[in-house]
């Protein structure tokens, strides 16, 4: 979340940058600051009546000592009002402070100076162009043609199983996923300096606060329930991404600086339940309720977040060159990134089969955005406790990096080449007919 005090002090720069993505957030601070003014005088209010009740006190004690019982007494009941007094300011505080919590919550970050100033995805600068668009001497098909040609996936029984929005891959579509998975596991731990985890695909509510998919998605996350007991329904979520485990792994912790920065990658299926909210009615993977993911996150030092959000690029732009796909860059501009994101990077592969671009990763800087939200801090060497600067990226997408792979490495027999990167993994250097 943001942080107060850089509210309190520059109100109309953070206005202005919140305007700038276009959401009407910036009406949120007016209402924010009220509700820290009347918090601060309350707080202010009750140390006074505590500090007179503290003074009360202790001449109840000097009247005690001296047997005054009945100027002692109406001390005591001029203690007792006060008490109540600092009660009722102590409840309305609560109050306050959680309206206050709330609206911070539900304000997003503010976006970076380097971040282009724009309405939505059509003002996205493209920054890099690499490789470029495949020529074909034969009508290419589309991943659905190749998939069920090849054997590759089931839709029509995925469908049967769990619903429209979920794939069932099959014998060498299996082995293809699998494959693909080891690969970029292995290529961001043993090259890029990540450290792989195996977080559980389940986390607690708090969690999807702290990484800032709360309470702006709830609509969109796939409760958990335990067995028919409904009062734990909405306790656990599914994962929507490996950035919510990942992110919380040191949350309410002070971590000590030498320890950064740390580096931490993971696989995990990512369960997002919007992925039929533009009416997903057509058999493909451009837009499933479950698909893997290698997620890449960083918790950095302030000074070396923008540094870093350079190099995790970098590290999610490998993925494609070693596996010979045509991409490019774009920054998203204010009306187009994400909540809790200060900068973003979208890498968008090309895919002929569907005659576009597809998202297979964002590298995001947050800032101390999350950290902020999930108590998460570090203590300098001169022992100041610091938030530390978390980054998240896909590294990358498996469901369309699937699908570019597929149209863009297919043959004019039929088959599918496999990237000379991929074949140790996947045992073969091409996809042939059974």
């Amino acid at each position: 979340m943001l942080d107060i005090k850089t509210i309190r002090e520059k109100t109309d720069w953070v206005c202005a940058r919140l305007a700038a993505r276009n959401a009407g957030d910036e009406s949120k601070v007016r209402e924010i600051l009220a509700l820290d003014e009347v918090r601060r005088k309350n707080l202010a209010e009750s140390e006074r009546l505590k500090s007179i009740r503290n003074k009360v006190s202790k001449e109840i004690g000097m009247l005690m000592g001296k047997k005054l019982l009945e100027e002692a007494n109406a001390k005591k009941k001029e203690t007792a009002e006060i008490g109540g007094q600092i009660a009722q300011l102590d409840k309305e505080l609560e109050e306050i402070e959680t309206k206050r919590e709330d609206l911070l919550l539900r304000t997003p970050n503010i976006p970076h100076d380097s971040v282009p100033t724009g309405k939505d995805a059509g003002d996205n600068p493209v920054i890099k162009v690499y490789g470029e668009k495949g020529r074909y001497d034969f009508q290419p098909q589309n991943h659905i043609e190749l998939a069920e040609r090849l054997g590759l996936i089931d839709f029509q029984r995925a469908t049967k199983i769990s619903g429209r929005g979920f794939v069932l891959y099959t014998g060498k579509g299996a082995r293809l996923e699998r494959a693909l998975i080891n690969f970029l596991l292995d290529l961001h731990t043993k090259q890029h300096g990540f450290k792989e985890m195996l977080p559980p695909f389940m986390v607690m509510r708090e969690c999807m606060y702290g990484v800032g998919q709360f309470p702006k998605f709830c609509d969109q996350a796939y409760a958990v329930q335990e067995g028919m007991d409904g009062e734990t329904l909405g306790k656990e979520y599914l994962v929507p991404t490996a950035e919510a485990p990942l992110v919380n792994i040191h949350r309410d912790e002070i971590l000590k600086e030498e320890q950064l920065p740390i580096y931490y990658c993971a696989y995990t299926p990512c369960f997002r339940a919007e992925a039929g909210a533009a009416g997903l009615g057509t058999r493909g993977l451009i837009r499933v309720h479950q698909f893997d993911k290698i997620e890449l996150v960083k918790i950095v030092k302030p000074e070396t977040s923008y540094d870093e959000l350079e190099s995790l690029l970098a590290n999610a732009e490998k993925v494609l060159q070693l596996l010979g796909l045509h991409y490019h860059i774009v920054t998203l501009c204010t009306g187009d990134m994400g909540f809790t994101s200060a900068k973003t990077y979208d890498i968008e592969v090309w895919a002929p089969g569907q005659d576009q671009y597809l998202e297979v990763s964002s590298c995001s800087n947050c800032e101390d955005y999350q950290a902020r939200r999930m108590g998460l801090r570090y203590k300098t060497k001169e022992g100041e406790n610091r938030y530390p600067h978390l980054l998240n990226g896909s590294g990358t997408a498996l469901a369309r990096l699937y699908v570019a792979l597929l149209e863009t490495h297919q043959q004019a027999d039929g088959t599918v080449l496999i990237p000379e990167a991929l074949r140790p993994y996947y045992g073969s250097d091409r996809i042939c007919e059974d």
